[in-house]
């Protein structure tokens, strides 16, 4: 190894030091500055390097009393089990970032050995796997729950969430070796059929939780970006009544109905149906613009934690008081 090489080494042991003493042992840098023989200047300028360099990553956690109103409101509305709130960020990324926090803090306390967790597609589920910090280690299987897309891309696509939560949890994942989608329903019969195919499916089904994204209508979701739907055939469903999905692929409109579209029978995954028979399904979900799908998949019945913010919580409540009389 080189000076240079060996001097950069040297800096990020020094730095990890100094942050597991400042930030887990509560030493203050002036007592860190006269253990190491360190200036007091130089030891804060090496606690902002370790979070420049991703060393230490600081996180700030709303307080379980914040929100308690409008999650109270919403889990009696919708006979929810809980409901994870946060607060908003003009940021998309942070404000997905936000809601993937307290679905990862969830599954940190309820995740047990042997556990199975059937998994989704979409940003709002990869999120998740990217906001679990400090894990208790739990041998659970994470499996696919729908087939994957190329045009998804790794950070969006089943599997890929699933090697990462199994990556951080300590545990297993499984793959869905099958498309999201394929041309037709007997093409979809016949994928169904293969036996690799559905003893995965058979694993999701028993699986004690579901992790799952809610998607609405709009000209830039995922459907288009992966070219299962064009803007025009997403305008028409949208003007026909659908609101959103579930899962990617289950279409339902305002009231929690099924909406006829031109995926029907063409998705190998998990249904609604299935889906309901899994004790607790995390419906994630936190884009202000998907109020609508939200409600509509509350409505079904099939949710049993949302995780959302606090703008579309209650826009979802004004909204079931506006609409309830029409369903």
């Amino acid at each position: 190894m080189n000076d240079n090489a060996s001097r950069g080494a040297s800096d990020f042991e020094l730095m990890t030091d100094i942050a597991m003493l400042y930030y887990l042992d509560n030493v203050n840098q002036e007592a860190i500055a006269q253990r190491l023989s360190l200036s007091r200047a130089k030891v804060s300028r090496l606690l902002k390097r370790a979070r420049d360099e991703g060393i230490v990553e600081v996180r700030v956690l709303q307080h379980p009393t914040m929100n308690n109103e409008v999650e109270q409101k919403l889990l009696e509305r919708f006979r929810l089990d809980r409901a994870l709130i946060a607060v908003d960020h003009a940021d998309p990324d942070t404000q997905r970032s936000a809601v993937a926090s307290l679905v990862a803090n969830y599954l940190n306390r309820v995740l047990a050995d042997g556990m199975i967790v059937a998994v989704g597609m979409g940003r709002n589920v990869g999120a998740v796997a990217d906001n679990v910090f400090l894990p208790n280690g739990r041998n659970c299987t994470f499996v696919c729950a729908i087939g994957g897309s190329l045009r998804a891309g790794e950070y969006m696509n089943p599997d890929h969430i699933c090697r990462r939560l199994a990556a951080r949890f300590g545990g297993e994942s499984e793959t869905l070796y099958a498309p999201a989608m394929v041309a037709n329903p007997e093409l979809r019969a016949t994928l169904i059929a293969n036996d690799t195919v559905r003893a995965t499916l058979d694993r999701a089904r028993r699986a004690d939780l579901a992790l799952i994204g809610i998607g609405d209508m709009s000209e830039s979701s995922n459907m288009v970006r992966m070219g299962w739907f064009s803007p025009q055939e997403i305008a028409a469903a949208r003007l026909s009544g659908t609101v959103g999905d579930m899962m990617g692929y289950d279409f339902i409109d305002i009231h929690g109905r099924p909406a006829v579209n031109v995926l029907q029978g063409r998705v190998i995954g998990l249904t609604v149906q299935e889906l309901a028979r899994i004790p607790d399904v995390i419906a994630v979900a936190s884009e202000n613009t998907k109020a609508a799908a939200i409600l509509g998949a509350l409505r079904s019945g099939v949710i049993n934690t949302l995780a959302t913010t606090v703008t579309n919580a209650h826009t979802i409540l004004a909204l079931d008081d506006a609409t309830r009389r029409d369903a």
